[in-house]
């Protein structure tokens, strides 16, 4: 037997979410907004809670958080592997939706639907597009860490010769 001496990479990931105010007044009266710091570096977003739960509208909320970063690590790995593959993509438009029942506990996000919009080069195969699709939702970081159903509905625009 062989032993290997690579140890295996882990990558870390930190954010410090950040609040302060007062909840002495009840559920009604204490502020949802606060900041999420990414780090290295010093991006930091400023975040509330949905609009159902007092949440300020103008701000994202943690929801939107899980449906962006399932639908930016989509975009990478499908990119990723486009272009490994040689194929021309032109443009990417994602509308992507979570849905939360309240009525379905525990609350939670059940699923998180892509729709991709790709437009390729002419001459592409779109089967071989959809073909991507699928193995980058497969390799797909984000999609792999969660429970919710995760389902991917590209629509795939070849551009006329």
């Amino acid at each position: 037997m062989v032993s290997s001496n690579h140890e295996p990479r882990i990558h870390r990931y930190a954010v410090r979410c950040c609040w302060s105010g007062s909840t002495g007044g009840g559920y009604e009266t204490y502020g949802r907004r606060h900041e999420a710091r990414l780090s290295p570096g010093a991006a930091t977003l400023v975040l509330s809670a949905d609009p159902a739960f007092r949440g300020d509208p103008a701000l994202p909320n943690p929801e939107q958080l899980v449906v962006a970063a399932a639908a930016s690590c989509q975009l990478l790995s499908f990119l990723a592997l486009a272009a490994r593959a040689r194929v021309d993509v032109r443009d990417y438009d994602d509308e992507a939706e979570g849905v939360m029942p309240e009525d379905d506990p525990p609350t939670r996000l059940t699923a998180v639907v892509l729709r991709p919009t790709i437009r390729v080069a002419p001459g592409t195969s779109a089967e071989r597009v959809n073909h991507l699709v699928e193995v980058a939702h497969r390799e797909c970081y984000v999609a792999n860490s969660l429970r919710t159903e995760i389902r991917v509905e590209p629509t795939v625009v070849v551009d006329p010769s």
